[in-house]
């Protein structure tokens, strides 16, 4: 009866020490922000919650900070400035990369033109192929008046945007709306794909090859754009979600959201769902972001990463 008790006992602070190690991967986990992206602002953090969830259960995160508007390739300059950083800072040769929307594009860039120094890549909600949304508003900026008018609101934007930024002393980081909006549409994401056609998949609706250069590449995303009463961006999206012919979480369509190993591409989650927005106000029976979060930590562990 005591061996009984005892091998539970020592069963049980076995599984307890493993649960804290759940998350713990070779390399540090970086997080890059989208566009309009940032690490966090007063009391609004922009992966809400999550890297403290991953760190709780033993991963080394860090959540970097590239310009909120630009070119995929600007960022991903920026982007590899931060990985130096962080592998001089932690001792690692290699990280692995998490880009949310257009950080999707930018943590791409990064490992391919560093390979070596990326140990894999995972995009969320990430537009692949961009977005026929922006390329309506890039439409639109060559009408005129509603050029001017969008130009005039691009402007108003950047500049209270700019604002908020101050107090993270990163207000040098250039700002480049049109970059942006460039490198989200259709004909972009044509061309950065030609650059860099890692993970990429050939076919529509298909995965990608799961590994490049010895980077390994994966991708979610979502397709329930409402999902919270309460929560006001769910109302924007409901209504963004009706310019695309396909399912999709507000933004960015299903398919279009693929590369490289897709782990699920219909989660009940919209953009910012992805990203456990806004202040973790997602649908009740949405998947929890920090929970998929921490399961792809630990299966970047399983893969040795």
């Amino acid at each position: 009866m005591f061996l009984s008790v005892l091998s539970l006992t020592v069963f049980l602070f076995s599984v307890i020490a493993n649960a804290d190690e759940y998350a713990k991967t070779r390399y540090p986990i970086v997080l890059v922000h989208g566009t309009f992206g940032f690490d966090k602002i007063g009391p609004i953090d922009y992966w809400y919650g999550i890297p403290q969830d991953m760190a709780k259960h033993g991963a080394d995160v860090h959540v970097v900070q590239v310009s909120p508007f630009g070119l995929n390739e600007m960022r991903g300059e920026q982007l590899l400035v931060e990985i130096e950083t962080i592998l001089a800072i932690t001792g690692a040769d290699k990280v692995n990369l998490i880009g949310h929307s257009q950080g999707g594009p930018t943590v791409r860039y990064a490992a391919g033109v560093a390979p070596e120094k990326v140990a894999s890549v995972t995009t969320i909600g990430s537009p692949t192929f961009g977005t026929k949304a922006v390329d309506l508003v890039i439409s639109a900026l060559d009408t005129p008046v509603i050029g001017v008018v969008v130009d005039g609101v691009m402007e108003l934007v950047t500049s209270l945007y700019n604002r908020l930024l101050e107090t993270n002393n990163d207000i040098s980081l250039p700002r480049d709306p049109r970059g942006t909006l460039y490198s989200l549409s259709t004909i972009g994401a044509t061309e950065f794909n030609a650059n860099y056609p890692a993970g990429v998949p050939l076919e529509e609706c298909g995965e990608g090859e799961p590994v490049v250069d010895g980077v390994r590449y994966y991708s979610w995303s979502g397709t329930k754009p409402f999902n919270n009463y309460f929560d006001p961006a769910d109302y924007v999206f409901a209504l963004t979600a009706t310019l695309f012919p396909t399912e999709n979480d507000g933004l960015v369509e299903r398919c279009g959201s693929h590369l490289g190993t897709v782990i699920r591409d219909d989660y009940r989650m919209n953009h910012l769902d992805e990203i456990n927005h806004f202040f973790g106000m997602v649908g009740m029976f949405n998947p929890n972001p920090k929970a998929l979060f921490r399961q792809h930590a630990n299966r970047l562990k399983l893969q040795g990463l």
